[in-house]
């Protein structure tokens, strides 16, 4: 394998197949740099090339893994750019850069807009560790022009110079192709709406079953497919109990190679109530034609080719998901495509070098 382009490491927080992690993945690969976590996923994790060097300061404790990544990051104290992407690393990271033990270049990524997504002592902790780390770092990165305003409105010693938007990568090439591997899900065969993620309240899942229970009338043949796992699943199995819709409603659990079913589904939708920006709608956009998500994040506004709703309405999510079926196979391509274009992970590497100029 050939060394890494400027001597670069990626850090994450764990190797979990989630938005954040696949962005620090796909940077990763294209630097052809190694990648640290700070702990290994129990399940879900990502799926890492081989010829990309991964390193786990801890295999089960992410406090052990915070703790052991001092002496990791021996190597890298110099003449390297670190980038991590979640704001207790950044700042920990930035704490350790400000007191000296780092003096290789620090690229912080903003994952969600905290300050607008959590309340009490969750956004106290978050705000302590802004402060405690953040003055230090040389790059922010927002996902978002919202996001970037957000930021600077709650972290105001920062230089404004720093912080710069840089939307999320995307390898489409490498999403096609994941796309036409599908296996013997008979799902797979059936007419669903298809929707992905934790099933945490912030992402909207209980509205869209809601949506869902408006339409399943009128749909008789129609499934909800909802890929992923987390903390609400009994909650959301009740709830499409008391709708009557538990055949109807599956529960796939977290699925390796989500893209398939979104190639396949008659509809895709994200339903979340408040993201950084949701990366899975780049990867619905690429291989699917319907595709509906609430205005959860900034920039939504401006992609062509969906239907968009606003947050927490499922009598109008409801009827975007009809609307969005009757416009199945007239795609807007030529309006996708050129959204779409300069996101492939070596441009977004390079955005960031030219930045750190």
């Amino acid at each position: 394998m050939s060394g890494p382009i400027h001597k670069m490491l990626f850090i994450s927080m764990s190797d979990e197949a989630n938005g954040a992690e696949n962005v620090l993945l796909m940077a990763a690969k294209a630097s052809k740099a190694p990648i640290l976590f700070l702990k290994k996923s129990d399940n879900g994790a990502l799926q890492i090339p081989e010829n990309t060097v991964c390193k786990y300061a801890s295999q089960k404790s992410m406090v052990a893994g915070f703790l052991k990544l001092i002496k990791l990051l021996i190597p890298y104290r110099k003449g390297y750019i670190l980038m991590s992407t979640h704001p207790y690393l950044n700042a920990y990271l930035g704490v350790l850069k400000g007191i000296g033990y780092l003096k290789s270049q620090l690229v912080v990524r903003e994952c969600t807009s905290v300050f607008s997504r959590y309340s009490g002592l969750k956004k106290l902790s978050y705000r302590v560790a802004y402060q405690l780390g953040y003055p230090a770092v040389n790059l922010v990165v927002c996902q978002t022009d919202q996001m970037k305003t957000q930021f600077l409105q709650n972290i105001p010693f920062i230089d404004s110079r720093k912080v710069i938007v840089l939307g999320n990568p995307l390898d489409i090439s490498q999403t096609i192709h994941m796309s036409q591997l599908t296996d013997s899900d008979p799902y797979l065969t059936t007419d669903y709406i298809c929707a992905a993620g934790r099933l945490i309240p912030e992402k909207g899942f209980s509205v869209l079953i809601n949506a869902f229970s408006r339409i399943a009338e009128k749909y008789p043949g129609l499934n909800l497919l909802l890929l992923g796992d987390g903390p609400e699943k009994k909650k959301l199995k009740r709830l499409a109990t008391t709708f009557g819709l538990e055949d109807r409603i599956v529960f796939k659990g977290w699925v390796s190679n989500p893209l398939p079913y979104f190639k396949l589904a008659k509809v895709c939708v994200v339903s979340s109530i408040k993201e950084g920006f949701p990366n899975v709608l780049l990867q619905m956009l690429t291989i699917n034609t319907a595709v509906v998500s609430t205005l959860c994040a900034g920039g939504i506004n401006d992609i062509p080719g969906i239907f968009k709703v606003e947050v927490n309405n499922a009598d109008e999510l409801a009827d975007a998901l009809k609307l969005a079926m009757l416009s199945k196979g007239k795609p807007c391509c030529s309006l996708i495509e050129k959204y779409l274009q300069g996101r492939d992970p070596q441009t977004y590497v390079n955005s960031i070098l030219e930045s750190l100029k």
